[in-house]
């Protein structure tokens, strides 16, 4: 199986050119960080979507199990439809969705409302982020790293920004936040229609059937069941956090901006150092047990409002690495395009994202308010586990630098 080591060895030229970049490269890059501040927006009002709409914390997390479960399979599809109307039909029909669906969960009566719009809009966010890698990549000026480096840095920078919004805007209501997203989604749509220019439709069109086929490479498999598993610690990091803390909105919004600007820092600067100095996968090793302990710190110190605030920020900076690295092996893991690679990685992972918050909240109910923090560490302890006995399909995986090799 042959590595594809040309991905992270542009990263060395990438920098001095990730500025210089025409608009429709930033017009999509807006709307990449607005689509990403939906991942973590209503992390500060789902207490008080809870409370005011007297739902249970499992029900309210289903917020985040529609959402990602709709996302992660329509990743699947998202090459069949893009490559037959095209990257730029493809990323409005995204930001269209996202509009509507974020403004009528604005709307809801009812946490099965939200649940169901949340699931609506994951639809149109698949169709979107899937697409608008490949968009950025396609018409950046300079390298493919330049432009991958800044659809990192705007995936950071809307996950962090993502929560204060939220904290900002939930204060008043916790329909706010939803009318926030739409609002911007829509300047986001308009810049898309107006500047989004000479992008074609790919030479040929896929097939819905290609990521399945990905899976079948084992290097790619163990990538996706890693992150599974990890995925489990994240989205109760994420998804169930926000309750022990017992804060305002205003306060949990700041609690993980600092999470998301500690993640956004991290996975732009700092991964590519570590994965350079020390090789991918002992980078990932040692991330994953770091996250796997702080974890299990915040299930032993659940009562302790500082504690739980200072290892959530923590955390930030441990996933931002881990999220730019594994990236970055899934991009090696198998002879396939890169479209492919990450439709069928995005497929399996975003099932741990699905699950963990809603278990997060069953077993908060059930046990105790420290459970989720222990299983959620129990998922990254298994992540590890799966990436060692894979170990042996993922030798060729490493990170290379000035046409240095290090695995």
């Amino acid at each position: 199986m042959s590595a594809q080591p040309d991905v992270a060895q542009e990263f060395d030229h990438a920098e001095s050119n990730i500025l210089r970049q025409p608009a429709p490269v930033w017009a999509v890059a807006f709307a990449c960080v607005v689509a990403f501040m939906g991942l973590g927006l209503v992390d500060p009002i789902l207490p008080a979507i809870s409370a005011q709409l007297h739902a249970t914390k499992a029900q309210t997390e289903l917020l985040f199990t529609s959402y990602m479960l709709v996302t992660g399979c329509m990743m699947v599809f998202t090459g069949f439809i893009s490559t037959r109307i095209g990257p730029k039909y493809t990323l409005l029909c995204g930001l269209a969705l996202i509009i509507v669906f974020s403004f009528l969960a604005g709307r809801s009566h009812s946490v099965g409302q939200i649940v169901g719009f949340r699931g609506g809009w994951g639809l149109g966010n698949a169709m979107f982020i899937a697409t608008a890698l490949s968009v950025i990549v396609s018409a950046a000026r300079g390298t493919a790293a330049s432009a991958i480096i800044l659809y990192e840095a705007a995936l950071g920078l809307g996950i962090s920004v993502g929560p204060l919004l939220g904290g900002t805007l939930g204060e008043h209501s916790w329909r706010y936040p939803f009318y926030g997203v739409a609002t911007l989604m829509a300047i986001g749509f308009l810049a898309v229609l107006l500047f989004l220019r000479g992008v074609p439709k790919p030479a040929h069109r896929a097939s819905i059937a290609a990521p399945f086929r990905a899976l079948g490479h084992l290097s790619l498999l163990t990538l996706g069941l890693t992150s599974l598993f990890y995925n489990f610690g994240f989205f109760t990091l994420l998804g169930y956090g926000p309750y022990p803390l017992h804060m305002s909105a205003i306060g949990i919004g700041y609690t993980y901006f600092g999470w998301g600007i500690l993640l956004a820092v991290t996975s732009v600067f700092v991964a590519p150092w570590l994965a350079e100095k020390f090789g991918i996968l002992p980078v990932m090793y040692t991330i994953l047990a770091l996250f796997a302990l702080d974890l299990l710190v915040m299930g032993f110190t659940v009562h302790s409002r500082p504690t739980l605030v200072v290892c959530i920020i923590l955390a930030g900076a441990l996933l931002g690495v881990n999220n730019t690295v594994i990236t970055t092996a899934v991009m090696q893991a198998a002879p396939v395009e890169r479209p492919t690679a990450s439709a069928a990685y995005s497929f399996v992972r975003f099932v741990g994202g699905a699950v963990a918050p809603w278990l997060a909240g069953k077993l908060s109910d059930a046990v105790g308010p420290a459970m989720p923090f222990f299983i959620g560490c129990l998922g990254v302890a298994v992540a590890i586990m799966v990436l060692w006995m894979g170990r042996n399909h993922l030798r060729h995986i490493q990170y290379v630098a000035h046409g240095r090799g290090r695995g």
